[in-house]
This record gives C-alpha cells, sequence and structure tokens, in this order.
C-alpha cells in the first residue's frame, strides 16, 4: 500500500508541478534537449489489409482466371463477424477496392472486411452470383485465418453490387449457383445491406422518363447483356424482357420464397440512374412475405454521390451490421491460424 501511496503521490506531484514533469522527461531513453515529449493512450486496434487473396479459381477450356479479394483485418483475439463488399460498375467493372470510407469505418467497428471482384459482362448470369457464393464459401473455409465467425458473415454492395448483395441474402438456400471451390461450405449469408441496388432487372427504368425507357428496352444496354450475353455469329442480340423468366430469376424480385435473412435497403430519392422503386418494391415484397427488412429513403442523394460517402451514412450502415450480425466475442477466436501475422 506503501508504494501505491508513493506512485499516485508522484504523479499527482508530476501533473502539479511541471518543473517536475519536464525532469522526469529528460530521463527518458533517446530524449534531447527541445525534443517534445507526447504520452499515447488508447485501445484502438491495428488493422491489417491483406491484398491479392486469390478466393476462387474460374476454369474454361482455354484459361484459368484467379479472382481475387482484399481483406481489413481487425488485429484482435476476438471472434469477428464478417463483411463481403461488393462493388457496384453497372455490371460492366468490379473495381472491388474503392468505398474505402465504408470499408475502413466497419474494420474500425469490429468486422473483417473482404472486398471481392467478380466476373461481369460480357459473363452472364449466373457468373456473378457463383463469384459471390464463391467467395463467401472462402471466409468460412478460411475463418480460423482470419478471426472470422463462420456464423456471421453479411454482404453489401452498391448499385450492381447491391442488386449482387440482394441475389446471395435471397438464394441462401437455393445450390444450384454453387460451384467451384469450398464446396463443403455453405454460401448463405446471415445479414445484407444494399445501397441503391437493383432487385428486377426487367424495371430497373421504372418511373423514369420515355427517352430513358427507350436505352432500358434496347438489346445493347448492359442488364439486356448479362441476360442473353452479346450479338454475336446468328445471335442478333435481345432486349432484357426477350425471356421475361430468364430475366426474373436474375434479380431478388425472382427469389422470394422461403425465409431470408434480415436486410437494409437504401435509395437516394433522386437517383436518375436505377430507379428507386427497385428497393421499394422488393422492400414491400418482403414485408409482405414477414421477413425482417428495413428501408430508408436518403431524401436527394442521388446514384453514388457524395452523400453516400458521409459519416451519418456510413454510421447508419455500421450501426445496423453491429445490430444485426452482433459485436466481435471478445478473446474467442481461434488463434492457431493467425498467430504468423500477430
Amino acid at each position: 500500500m506503501k508504494v501505491i501511496h508513493f506512485l499516485m503521490t508522484l504523479s499527482l506531484g508530476l501533473a502539479a508541478n511541471p518543473a517536475l514533469a519536464a525532469s522526469a522527461d529528460t530521463a527518458l531513453p533517446g530524449y534531447a534537449d527541445g525534443a517534445e515529449v507526447i504520452r499515447v493512450t488508447g485501445d484502438r486496434p491495428q488493422i491489417d489489409e491483406i491484398g491479392g487473396i486469390v478466393y476462387s479459381q474460374v476454369r474454361t477450356m482455354r484459361a484459368n482466371r484467379a479472382m481475387r479479394m482484399t481483406l481489413l483485418v481487425p488485429r484482435t483475439p476476438d471472434l469477428k463477424p464478417a463483411i463481403l463488399y461488393v462493388p457496384g460498375g453497372g455490371f460492366t467493372t468490379a473495381d472491388y477496392e474503392k468505398f474505402f470510407e465504408m470499408r475502413s469505418a466497419l474494420a474500425e467497428a469490429g468486422f473483417v472486411v473482404a472486398a471481392a471482384e467478380y466476373r461481369v459482362v460480357p459473363n452472364v448470369f449466373p457468373a456473378p452470383l457463383e463469384d459471390g457464393k464463391a467467395a463467401v464459401r472462402y471466409l468460412r473455409a478460411h475463418a480460423a485465418d482470419y478471426g472470422i465467425d463462420p456464423q456471421r458473415i453479411g454482404v453489401l454492395g452498391d448499385s450492381a453490387g447491391g442488386w449482387l448483395a440482394e441475389l446471395l441474402a435471397t438464394t441462401g438456400g437455393e445450390t444450384a449457383y454453387d460451384t467451384g471451390d469450398f464446396l463443403d461450405q455453405p454460401s448463405d449469408v446471415q445479414a445484407a445491406v444494399s445501397l441503391y441496388g437493383i432487385s428486377d432487372v426487367r424495371n430497373i427504368g421504372e418511373g423514369f422518363p420515355p427517352e430513358r425507357d427507350k436505352v432500358h428496352a434496347s438489346p445493347a444496354v448492359t442488364e439486356a447483356l448479362l441476360v442473353n450475353g452479346p450479338a454475336f455469329n446468328t445471335f442478333p442480340g435481345a432486349p432484357v424482357t426477350s425471356d421475361p423468366a430468364k430475366a426474373l430469376a436474375a434479380g431478388a424480385m425472382g427469389h422470394l420464397d422461403g425465409k431470408k435473412p434480415p436486410m437494409l435497403l437504401m435509395h437516394g430519392s433522386a437517383d436518375t440512374l436505377v430507379s428507386p422503386i427497385q428497393s421499394q418494391q422488393l422492400f414491400e415484397a418482403l414485408r409482405a412475405r414477414g421477413n425482417p427488412v428495413d428501408y430508408v429513403l436518403v431524401e436527394g442523394a442521388a446514384h453514388g454521390d457524395l452523400p453516400w460517402y458521409q459519416p451519418a451514412l456510413i454510421d447508419r450502415v455500421t450501426a445496423w451490421f453491429k445490430k444485426t450480425l452482433g459485436e466481435p466475442i471478445k478473446g474467442a477466436a481461434d488463434q492457431s491460424g493467425a498467430s504468423s501475422r500477430l
């Protein structure tokens, strides 16, 4: 007790007497006259970025394409929920290392965040969905390596990525889209967030002016290429509505049967690329079937503009994932696979 009392007295004395504090600083190893001495405390964890991960290999007759992802992993011994981010890109690109503001916020909140590419046009549906499911299976197969809780995996996507996130959520019980590696692992997700996503490729421009309807009726529009492929040889191309059943299956509105995981749909009221009706119709359909779904209409926001990168919106998504998937479980991770990285 005398030692504790002495230390407390010394600490209080240093705080009250700048001269004593300065004298203590000069005793620090490396001190030089004129050096500024600062003291930093806190419990914010280090976050490791691990890039170039091959989560799947797509094999064809003449090629073997490596599909890649990047991970953000909080360096803690906790058992962490994981979020798979799938990017938008109009079905033609999948630049998976964008939206860093959202991904880093989720990692700082304790989630392992995986950002994955997927096949795009001229590949046709269901190639993107097969890739998304392969990415989920990879995370489960390597859960011990990154401290992931395999029972708590969510998905997040914007625009075409929101389309894929919705499909991953609504096809959890459908094994027809599971192809490739780690087929011993399930590909279902436990939560999904879609930002200005597409729920039905047949009516992306619903409610838009007639000139936009003409674009979406074209056989050259990207959703038509996604469903039917490009014109080639004797095939002249076809509009997305040429085979309504096939087009319906290429969106979440075609997979409404059965129980679905919790979903958060967010859309801007001023979106002129993907109609807000896309989120409205999925919200109403899921709610009518008794599924847990939240819908946030962001007044005045357009398609992927600045409101989507602001802390208020990012915090809203982060809080929803924390509420839905839960917090990391302190000290519960299996460190055998991750010990070499700590």
